[in-house]
């Protein structure tokens, strides 16, 4: 199966990590980057698209016809955020940009980074885990071929990456510490990106993918 992937967020952490890989990856064969700054990057199989304003996507609307898969990398911190304006920027964002993608790619396999401890009741205590439950479970009823949520934990960063947060800049070194003593709360980037890739390609059993899930599907080409 050839891959024809969107990718939103590749100018963070993860979505350059996943553009990485999915450049490498002989069975993607075209990448298209939607985002409101560029990343920087240039290769044979890369398009990109600038576009400030992702609640308003009607401009670029048809652009985004002709793909079969979606990693949605794109997010913000909750820290110092009211819930009014983390639910605007983090579920109301991400569910018009998938509406769309719906609409136009019904055939699409769409992959959410959402986070290790996402709460899927919507009704706990911490706020960002709550906004992103609500996120995951109304994506999950779009009419996509497939959506999938991912909820990593901590990620070893690919080295070489330029978008790497500097938390884990100063902790990458402790990866081997923390997947011993926390085995499944811990994987690399690089994993993330293998697991949407294969994931694509092959499904999974179910659709909330947990670090061990993560690191399963990474493994199973």
């Amino acid at each position: 199966m050839k891959i024809k992937a969107i990718i939103t967020g590749a100018s963070g952490m993860v979505g350059e990590g996943v553009l990485h890989e999915c450049l490498l990856n002989p069975d993607v064969e075209e990448v298209l980057i939607v985002g409101r700054r560029t990343a920087g990057y240039t290769h044979p199989k890369l398009k990109e698209i600038i576009h400030p304003d992702f609640f308003d996507l009607s401009a670029i609307k048809d652009q985004l016809k002709g793909y079969n898969a979606c990693y949605f990398c794109l997010g913000a911190s909750s820290i110092g955020m009211k819930e009014k304006d983390y639910h605007h920027v983090t579920y109301d964002l991400t569910m018009h940009m998938a509406s769309i993608l719906a609409d136009q790619n019904p055939g699409m396999t769409f992959c959410y980074v959402s986070g290790a401890g996402t709460d899927s009741t919507e009704h706990g205590k911490m706020m960002w885990a709550r906004v992103k439950g609500q996120t995951e479970n109304d994506l999950m009823r779009l009419s996509f071929k497939a959506a999938y949520m991912f909820r990593p934990g901590f990620m070893r960063p690919t080295k070489g990456l330029k978008n790497i947060l500097k938390g884990y800049k100063f902790l990458g070194w402790l990866y081997p510490v923390f997947k011993v003593l926390f085995p499944g709360r811990v994987s690399t980037l690089q994993e993330v990106g293998w697991a949407m890739i294969n994931v694509t390609r092959q499904g999974y059993e179910k659709p909330v993918l947990e670090v061990k899930d993560i690191i399963k599907l990474a493994h199973s080409a």
